[in-house]
């Protein structure tokens, strides 16, 4: 059994919570850099933790099957259109919590579609979508041709240079993040957020502490340059993390430091 699965629900004794991006962070770095991390947060009953991910419902319930990494206790997955508990090895979306983010959806699905079905080099990804839709795209893709979409109520994230993420108007990895904190009234100041494509730009733009993670996307990385919450970390993926816990001081026996 995952010792996480003891611990005290979020808010209960709770001393840092850590809310990450998996691919190319939580996932990402030397295998040493992750068995450290992930030993630290099974041993630590006081830290909690939220990944948030472009990745769908199925995806995550199976890399938790598979024993690998830790249990988080909370998801935010689509890009933030998706808010659930994780629970009982499934991801559980809260009603109450995503019923805006249903509202903002409705309707939108099909004339996306449509719209983007006559650009050249786009294509939908092969995964199930809640409450948004996600694309990739060659290098016959031309950006502008997504002005196709305007007048619609949506935000578009391109990023990692492959990918074009549609999503309901104002909510993103960060808005969804701050709605659940605020649901279960964590203190904001003990919260550190880690990613590193520009779909976890809202996650720094909330004023949280932040780990940009070695590797990260250069436009990430430009944009926020400006932000003094958001540490640079020289590790990649999960070393970055474990540097980040230091450079914020978030928890008072931090894992060791990477070599």
């Amino acid at each position: 059994m995952d010792i996480l699965s003891d611990r005290p629900k979020i808010g209960q004794s709770t001393r840092m919570v850590l809310a990450t991006d998996l691919d190319g962070t939580f996932l990402g770095g030397s295998k040493t850099d992750r068995t450290a991390l992930y030993d630290w947060l099974r041993a630590q009953p006081d830290v909690q933790l939220i990944f948030v991910t472009g990745r769908d419902p199925e995806f995550i319930a199976a890399l938790c099957a598979a024993g690998d990494v830790p249990t988080p206790e909370y998801v935010i997955g689509d890009v933030g259109t998706t808010i659930a508990r994780f629970d009982k090895a499934r991801v559980q979306p809260l009603p109450d919590l995503e019923a805006p983010i249903a509202a903002a959806w409705r309707g939108l699905s099909d004339e996306v579609q449509d719209r983007l079905a006559s650009v050249d080099g786009l294509w939908l990804q092969k995964a199930a979508f809640r409450h948004r839709l996600s694309y990739e795209y060659d290098d016959r893709f031309d950006r502008a041709a997504l002005s196709v979409l305007d007048g619609l109520a949506v935000d578009l994230i391109v990023s990692h240079g492959c990918f074009v993420d549609v999503l309901p108007k104002g909510v993103s990895k960060g808005p969804s993040l701050l709605r659940l904190i605020a649901h279960l009234e964590l203190d904001a100041d003990r919260v550190l957020v880690a990613g590193d494509t520009l779909n976890d730009l809202s996650m720094f733009q909330t004023g949280l502490h932040g780990a940009l993670v070695g590797g990260a996307e250069p436009e990430l990385l430009d944009a926020t340059d400006h932000l003094p919450r958001a540490h640079r970390c020289r590790h990649i993926g999960a070393g970055g993390i474990t540097e980040a816990i230091h450079a914020h001081n978030l928890h008072p026996t931090p894992p060791e430091l990477p070599k």
